[in-house]
């Protein structure tokens, strides 16, 4: 969180999953950076079946859209910078489509 946080200063919002709810978390994270504010978001008790939670599905939605390339269907790299460089192929590539679908 520290190198996370220390690279991008401008972030002051961190959504986690209701696993970091803990005090445990919270003392970590504020041991190690100060003034960020954390949202946990939660299901709901009552919810049945699948449903969409606020700011989740962003998440989820760029997992599966980086998962379309097929190098990052499976875990092949056995190095982390081998899959953070192809990672970053595939977030060009994404971003590159995007820019260029109005253009003709």
């Amino acid at each position: 969180m520290a190198t996370l946080f220390g690279l991008y200063p401008f972030l002051t919002k961190l959504y986690a999953d209701g696993g970091y709810q803990g005090p445990q978390f919270r003392e970590g994270l504020r041991r190690v950076t100060r003034g960020i504010n954390v949202d946990i978001v939660k299901r709901s008790d009552q919810a049945k079946g699948f449903l969409v939670l606020p700011k989740r599905w962003i998440v989820e939605r760029t997992i599966a859209w980086l998962n379309r390339c097929r190098r990052l269907a499976k875990d092949w790299e056995c190095l982390n910078r081998s899959a953070r460089a192809f990672l970053r192929w595939a977030s060009v590539r994404m971003m590159l489509r995007r820019l260029c679908q109005g253009v003709s």
